[in-house]
């Protein structure tokens, strides 16, 4: 049988914050990612590019650990989400600081935008890196 003592207006009230917050920090991530590709990420997705669609991903995946972790340590949802926000910028920075400044004769978005899959889950694996080290330094 059900507690239903711990499922409570005030509880549902919570995680719905917290979702929607949640929702909405991943939201803004992507929009600041999007801000660092020179193409429309998801036109290209539409018409099958895979590497494309790993790089996104792997983006969205780091962006979510980010996420998790600062839900977690935090204390109410104000801390949560101004934390999440520093996540955010520091994975976009550190992201964009891999695609650009260290491999600058790589030129990765010309790869990715071609298609090629062996970068495009290299991106994917960074990006999952990144949100990794993030989250980490993010817990206090």
């Amino acid at each position: 049988m059900i507690n239903m003592s711990i499922l409570t207006l005030d509880a549902i009230g919570s995680f719905l914050a917290h979702f929607g917050t949640g929702i909405g920090l991943m939201f803004l991530g992507l929009t600041a990612f999007a801000f660092t590709t020179k193409f429309s990420e998801l036109k290209l997705i539409q018409e099958g590019n895979i590497a494309v669609a790993l790089k996104l991903w792997g983006k969205a995946i780091g962006l979510a650990i980010v996420i998790y972790t600062v839900w977690a340590d935090s204390v109410n949802l104000l801390d949560a989400f101004l934390w999440g926000l520093v996540g955010i910028a520091t994975q976009v920075i550190a992201y964009w600081i891999i695609e650009f400044v260290l491999t600058p004769k790589m030129h990765l978005a010309d790869e990715v935008e071609k298609g090629n899959q062996a970068i495009g889950f290299s991106l994917f694996s960074a990006a999952i890196v990144v949100g990794i080290l993030v989250a980490a330094s993010l817990t206090y």
